[in-house]
């Protein structure tokens, strides 16, 4: 219809006033619109306990897809409900069957990015290849740093991870990476059982952890000291039974030794025996992931040198072969607070008081 003509004009819905009268509509730098950011979680095959207890902790209920594996081996995922304009957070960790996993998850990534999610979150507690962070021999791939390319790629459009085995892995990205640490949590617990104070010692495995394990000495308001060893061969360690192989007093202490990750169990269990070597009165383990490769669960479980084990739900262990002196903290709580904090565009730092960034 010409503009000037007789005829009224249509009012666009919202701008109508009583009597008749027509707002005119001002132009702006954006439009404001409804309804508000939706929040979905959908997990993989990885660790459906734990994403379930995410899920509860939340108040909502894990997202409806399909994920199967064919019968050559392809691994096909299709959502089953409308994920468009979602802020989705998908919730895969990096265990047993890894490989499987990760592509999976890649799959996820890209049929939401295809499904016209908003914002794409991939949730995991254990990153897959985390300990190929670097190139030690020549010819070597730095592999973590291709998992961070092919989640990149995939269209993930930030990252939310626990306790990584090297904070060069964060540089590894150009999109963002929440780093979330399980610390507070194993301090609180060693401090519930009586733990700290100055007949404790907090002990780190390698001069790479030695910062977590000040951190961790400041916690529980104890010493710490540093272990030497090295490594001839993947997955095996060697630490020597010499008073200069590990710096700091421990003898007649309860020594803690936290780590990042337990996979075969030879180094610390290698750095068990060292320290009762040097005359410490107990050793206590904690590790974030407790992978447990092989038999090295019932290795730890057997050990009388070890007073006590602790390890996070970041990956699944079978509850029929969890051994008396394991304990696993949940962390299912801390990963929800952590999710809804970046829904909300929230400080994730402040969950854990600035102290996330461990490296």
């Amino acid at each position: 219809m010409p503009i000037g003509s007789g005829a009224s004009e249509v009012a666009l819905p919202g701008l109508e006033l009583a009597g008749g009268e027509v707002i005119a509509p001002q132009p702006g730098h954006w439009i404001e619109r409804g309804p508000q950011k939706r929040l979905m979680v959908f997990a993989g095959r990885s660790h459906p306990i734990l994403a379930k207890d995410i899920a509860d902790h939340l108040g909502v209920e894990l997202g409806e897809l399909e994920a199967r594996s064919f019968e050559n081996g392809e691994t096909y995922v299709r959502y089953d409900e409308s994920i468009r304009g979602s802020d989705l957070f998908l919730v895969q960790t990096g265990c047993d069957p890894i490989d499987q996993n990760l592509m999976e998850l890649l799959q996820l990534i890209q049929a939401a990015k295809l499904g016209s999610a908003k914002r794409i979150t991939a949730v995991i507690p254990l990153f897959p290849y985390a300990r190929q962070d670097r190139k030690a021999k020549p010819r070597e791939p730095v592999t973590a740093r291709l998992v961070a390319d092919l989640l990149q790629t995939a269209g993930a459009d930030r990252i939310l991870t626990m306790d990584l085995h090297a904070g060069q892995i964060q540089g590894f990205f150009t999109i963002p990476v929440d780093h979330m640490t399980a610390l507070p949590l194993f301090a609180r617990h060693f401090r519930d059982r009586g733990l700290l104070g100055d007949g404790v010692v907090s002990v780190s495995p390698d001069t790479g952890r030695a910062k977590q394990a000040e951190r961790f000495a400041e916690m529980i308001e104890s010493d710490f000291a540093i272990m030497h060893k090295s490594r001839p061969a993947p997955d095996v360690a060697q630490v020597s039974g010499s008073v200069s192989e590990i710096a700091g007093r421990v003898r007649g202490k309860r020594a803690i030794i936290g780590d990042d990750v337990i996979m075969t169990g030879g180094t610390m269990l290698a750095n068990v025996r060292a320290l009762k070597e040097h005359g410490v009165a107990e050793v206590w383990i904690f590790a974030t992931h407790g992978v447990f490769c092989g038999e090295s669960l019932e290795r730890f479980g057997a050990a009388e040198e070890i007073d006590g084990i602790v390890v996070t739900d970041t990956v699944p262990i079978d509850p029929l072969r969890k051994p008396e002196k394991l304990t696993i903290l949940p962390i299912g709580s801390l990963l929800a607070e952590t999710i809804m904090n970046v829904f909300a565009d929230d400080s994730v730092s402040a969950i854990f008081g600035g102290e996330n960034q461990l490296f």
